[in-house]
């Protein structure tokens, strides 16, 4: 099966994108919900978290408390390596089992979308690369427009993930949505159409 890999920096909205493939009819896969799935309640990803952090990384319902990990996150890098470490693999082994129930479905090609493409090294696992784009300081308006936090942690989330230029650099296509909801979901349909071709060549080889 034709496997798709999505990416693009927070904000620039690939859930937009991911949502109107799927709509078109492409197996999704989406690493923000694994990503969820992993530290879920009970989960050995909590347990592992929790073993290595402790408990005050939990709330009161005994769940993952984000905003508490994510402070770990972003105020040391070897948290960081920790926390990935941990997760990513947990993350990757249920990509795969999404994608294998995919390769049985009607679906005619996949599309995983993975923020951390870039950063997680995992250009060689897709056929095809697509990045959707915006500029820097429109990403920075639209997380301080989401978030309600500053322009300054704004960009520093920013600075904390693969830049702009790195994820240009391993796209097969490229989403430009800077522009209207329609002109995203044009360059969408033309893709999906492109991977409709691609998929069937996959199917005949």
């Amino acid at each position: 099966m034709l496997v798709v890999g999505l990416t693009g920096g927070i904000a620039s909205g690939k859930t937009l994108v991911s949502d109107e493939f799927k709509r078109l009819g492409a197996a999704l896969v989406d690493a923000d919900i694994l990503a969820r799935e992993v530290v879920a309640p009970d989960s050995t990803g909590l347990m592992q978290l929790v073993k290595h952090f402790g408990a005050n990384i939990l709330t009161p319902n005994h769940e993952l408390n984000r905003a508490a990990l994510r402070e770990l996150i972003f105020s040391n890098t070897e948290h960081r390596k920790t926390v990935d470490g941990l997760l990513h693999p947990l993350i990757h082994k249920l990509a795969d089992e999404q994608l294998a129930s995919a390769a049985d479905s009607d679906a005619p090609y996949a599309v995983y979308a993975i923020p951390l493409l870039v950063e997680t090294k995992q250009q060689n696992r897709f056929d095809q690369i697509v990045v959707v784009d915006v500029p820097t300081e429109l990403q920075i308006s639209r997380l301080v427009k989401r978030d309600g936090g500053t322009v300054e942690k704004a960009q520093a989330i920013l600075d904390s993930q693969a830049s702009r230029e790195s994820r240009l650099a391993i796209a097969d296509y490229v989403i430009d949505n800077s522009g209207t909801i329609e002109a995203t979901m044009e360059q969408v349909a033309t893709l999906h159409q492109r991977f409709l071709t691609l998929s069937n060549k996959t199917y005949s080889q």
